[in-house]
């Protein structure tokens, strides 16, 4: 998600030179790891697969807020935008921002990238129950998103002129803030964990699976305060400020949490203290 701190969901979406993932195996359960300057979750691909349609489920998180600096963070579910070729990113999700005097803002929106996010008078309080879905069919793209909790929902098809369906992913975002110069990651909110469930994702052939399905491959993405590569259609974008890691996935391959931290202070290096040492003086005896 792109986005202006100055304008509530504005954005300027520009598309900056990507750089490759650094992607690493992790040999006891065939899933992929890999560091971003910006997301944190669950993303599914593999060359020759297109997807159709992303679905779950996640519980609003609640933003620990203080007076000080704005803060941002996104959950959403979307297709596309994971690969360096990506030009296109079909999303749909919530958002908690901390304003400058500590009070939380809770929203809902939708974006087709390159175009600008679009606000959802949809309402949001944290402890929500909330359900999405994107599915695109050629270059129509239906979104969706229910809050179970208070039973209102939205849905909406669009005709993108730009779409992409090489991949599906479920993720908690520090959003970045983008004019005509680039992008930069905007300072993560607190937002404690955030929990994601009946995550699936439908192919074009038909074939409907959960995260860990073997017909795809599965990364693991962590928001990493030292990454410089942003994800999501084409962004580069320094790190955040905190980091956010996804957890081991369910039992059914099909949820997992992401849990917020700080990142770690830079401490410096101090040389240990060298005590002075006078030199010793033997004692002489007397002569005579």
């Amino acid at each position: 998600m792109t986005t202006r701190p100055t304008t509530f969901l504005a954005a300027l979406a520009a598309l900056a030179t990507f750089q490759p993932l650094a992607v690493r195996a992790q040999a006891d359960a065939g899933t992929r790891q890999a560091s971003s300057s910006n997301w944190a979750g669950y993303v599914v691909s593999k060359a020759g697969v297109r997807f159709r349609r992303v679905t779950g489920t996640w519980v609003q998180p609640a933003a620990s807020c203080a007076p000080g600096p704005r803060r941002y963070s996104a959950y959403w579910l979307g297709l596309g935008g994971f690969h360096s070729s990506s030009s296109a990113l079909e999303q749909i999700g919530t958002q908690v921002d901390c304003s400058s005097v500590g009070r939380p803002v809770y929203s809902a929106w939708y974006e087709l990238v390159p175009a600008l996010p679009v606000h959802i008078a949809l309402r949001v309080r944290p402890g929500d129950t909330l359900s999405a879905s994107t599915t695109v069919s050629g270059h129509t793209v239906k979104l969706h998103l229910a809050n179970r909790t208070t039973g209102a929902t939205f849905s909406k098809r669009l005709r993108a002129t730009h779409v992409d369906v090489t991949s599906a992913e479920w993720i908690v975002e520090a959003p970045a803030s983008c004019d005509a110069s680039g992008c930069q990651t905007l300072p993560l909110a607190n937002f404690g964990s955030a929990t994601f469930t009946a995550a699936r994702a439908t192919t074009t052939a038909a074939h409907r699976g959960p995260i860990a399905d073997p017909a795809w491959a599965t990364t693991a993405m962590t928001l990493s305060s030292d990454a410089n590569v942003g994800i999501g259609a084409g962004l580069t974008v320094p790190g955040s400020s905190a980091t956010a890691a996804p957890g081991p996935l369910s039992a059914g391959g099909d949820g997992f949490t992401v849990t917020y931290q700080d990142a770690a202070p830079s401490i410096p290096t101090v040389p240990p203290s060298i005590p002075t040492v006078p030199p010793s003086i033997p004692t002489v005896p007397p002569i005579g």
